[in-house]
C-alpha cells in the first residue's frame, strides 16, 4: 500500500465530486477539530454539531480555498469562528434565562439600537488577529478575554491549571498587541 495521499490531492480530488477524498480530510482533521471545539464548549451535542457544521463549511469552501494556510489552520479557523458563535449563543440564552428570572431587577446593560461600525471594525481586527495566535493561546485568550470567563472558569473549560491559562495568557496577550499594533498606530494617526 502506497503513503496516504497528500492534503492537496485530496482536495484537488474533492473538487471534482470525490467524496471518498473528502471523507478522508474529514478522517484525517476530524480529531484535531474535535479537540478545538471541545476545548471551547466542552463535551456535548452543541460540540457535534459545531464540528458538523464546520466539515459542512469547508465541503462549501472548496473551490474558494486558495490553500495560502495549511488545511490544518483553515479548518480550525473554521471550528474555533463557529464555537465563537456558539458561545455568544449561549451567553445571549442566559442572558434571557436571567433577565426572565430577575425581570424586577434590570440588568443595567447600555441599549444598542445601532450598529457601531468603527466599533464593529475594531470587532473585525481582534478577531483577525487573535485568529492568527497559536492554538493554545488563542483558546485561553478567547475565553479568558473575549467572552470573559474568570481565569478558573477558562482552566476548567480547557482543563488545564490555572498557572497555565496565566502563562498562556500572558504569552499570547503580548502575541496579541504586537499583531494589534499596525491598527493602533492607524488609530492614532486618524485622532
Amino acid at each position: 500500500m502506497g503513503p496516504d495521499p497528500s492534503d492537496q490531492t485530496l482536495i484537488a480530488r474533492a473538487r471534482l465530486g470525490d467524496a471518498l477524498a473528502f471523507r478522508a480530510l474529514v478522517q484525517r482533521f476530524e480529531p484535531m477539530i474535535a479537540s478545538v471545539i471541545i476545548g471551547m464548549l466542552g463535551a456535548g451535542d452543541e460540540a457535534d454539531d459545531v464540528g458538523q457544521e464546520t466539515f459542512i463549511r469547508f465541503h462549501a469552501a472548496l473551490h474558494q480555498f486558495r490553500g495560502d494556510a495549511a488545511v490544518s489552520t483553515y479548518l480550525r479557523r473554521i471550528a474555533m469562528n463557529l464555537s465563537l458563535n456558539a458561545l455568544t449563543r449561549r451567553k445571549r440564552a442566559v442572558r434571557r434565562l436571567v433577565s426572565r428570572d430577575a425581570s424586577s431587577t434590570p440588568l443595567n446593560e447600555p441599549v444598542v439600537d445601532a450598529i457601531d461600525l468603527e466599533h464593529a471594525e475594531r470587532h473585525a481586527q481582534v478577531h483577525h488577529a487573535v485568529a492568527q495566535l497559536g492554538e493554545k493561546q488563542r483558546a485561553v485568550v478567547v475565553l479568558r478575554v473575549l467572552e470573559g470567563l474568570s481565569t478558573n472558569e477558562t482552566a476548567a473549560a480547557l482543563q488545564l491549571p490555572a498557572g497555565t491559562v496565566m502563562s498562556r495568557l500572558a504569552r499570547g496577550m503580548v502575541d496579541l498587541k504586537r499583531l494589534l499594533a499596525p491598527y493602533m498606530q492607524g488609530a492614532s494617526n486618524a485622532s
